[in-house]
């Protein structure tokens, strides 16, 4: 018989879906890494199980401890299930521009969720990114996950999503796409993909109001860059450790609108029900098609699922009342 021992066994080995119709003008064949796949419905499976592992190798995860993180979501949801499994217990802070769908989604798998202020600065007491490690600081036989600076997030990319993408493609692959949030996917995805071609080229997504772009062309990390915006799971304000800026060959920006918009062009278009970041990161493969050549082999990773934006993205009058829909 086959099956899995637990729902853990299942995370990875997601398809590779080619695009069609939105891609129609490009000259180069462009696949979609599919990550709402994994159990959890996004990438954040892969890496959030192996910080787990590790945290439990090395002693800093102890039976019957707390894990606590800061999280837009994802993240939280494949803590979450890994904890489940294994016997943990969570509480996940989060910003109040993530939708009410992924606040009830890690409620449901039994999480403690604390909202914060977005319209804040990271080192401000309110801040998700200072409550969550003021409560790793205070909570008994408890972990802080900080997937920001933690090198097994971009260490899970590097083992299994680059390994994945590389024999799917059968080596074929030219270009890697991908938005940029902590940084692990497209870090570890692209030193894979590097140390088996160089000349593979790596691809951020990123969107106004964050630093990436700015500071990967001129190194100046400037904060008059910074303002609030409504796309999820990219961008930041803070320079996370593991964005690794030497693997990466350029950025492109989105703006929330095109995000949006995209994101609902993706299910209508091509049948593919995913997440705000996956609008993002399709519109910047498309503003970057002067890069893609005949014969190139162009992958952009898809990291969640479009039920976690069903009162946002998916509905018409949220649409409306932003300025995204006529």
């Amino acid at each position: 018989m086959e099956y899995a021992n637990n729902i853990l066994e299942t995370i990875g080995n997601t398809p590779l879906v080619k695009l069609n119709k939105l891609t129609a003008d490009l000259p180069c064949l462009v696949l979609a890494k599919y990550e709402t796949f994994n159990p959890g419905n996004s990438a954040k499976d892969r890496m959030a199980l192996t910080m787990i592992e590790d945290a439990e190798a090395d002693g800093r995860l102890k039976p019957g401890g707390t894990i606590i993180e800061g999280t837009s979501g994802n993240t939280g949801m494949g803590l979450a299930l890994a904890a489940i499994v294994k016997g943990y217990k969570c509480i996940f802070v989060i910003s109040d521009k993530q939708s009410k769908e992924k606040t009830d989604v890690l409620r449901a798998h039994g999480a403690e969720v604390v909202v914060c202020p977005t319209d804040v600065a990271p080192e401000d007491p309110r801040s998700y990114y200072s409550v969550s490690k003021r409560l790793g600081e205070e909570t008994p036989n408890s972990w802080y996950v900080n997937q920001y600076d933690n090198p097994s997030n971009a260490k899970a990319h590097y083992q299994s999503t680059g390994p994945e993408i590389w024999k799917q493609t059968e080596g074929k692959i030219t270009h890697f796409v991908v938005g940029v949030g902590t940084g692990g996917t497209i870090s570890g995805v692209g030193k894979y993909l590097k140390e088996q071609n160089p000349d593979v080229k790596v691809w951020g997504i990123d969107t106004y109001g964050s630093v990436f772009k700015k500071y990967h062309e001129t190194g100046i990390f400037d904060e008059k860059e910074i303002y609030p915006y409504v796309t999820e799971g990219i961008g930041e304000d803070i320079l996370p450790k593991n964005v690794d800026f030497s693997i990466i060959d350029g950025f492109t920006k989105v703006t929330d609108k095109d995000a949006a918009v995209y994101t609902q062009k993706l299910a209508l278009e091509e049948g593919m029900f995913l997440g705000n970041s996956a609008g993002a990161a399709i519109k910047g493969l498309l503003q970057l098609k002067d890069e893609f050549k005949k014969d190139d082999v162009v992958v952009v990773l898809f990291h969640d699922h479009g039920s976690r934006y069903v009162g946002k993205m998916f509905n018409n009058d949220w649409m409306k009342k932003m300025g995204y829909l006529d």
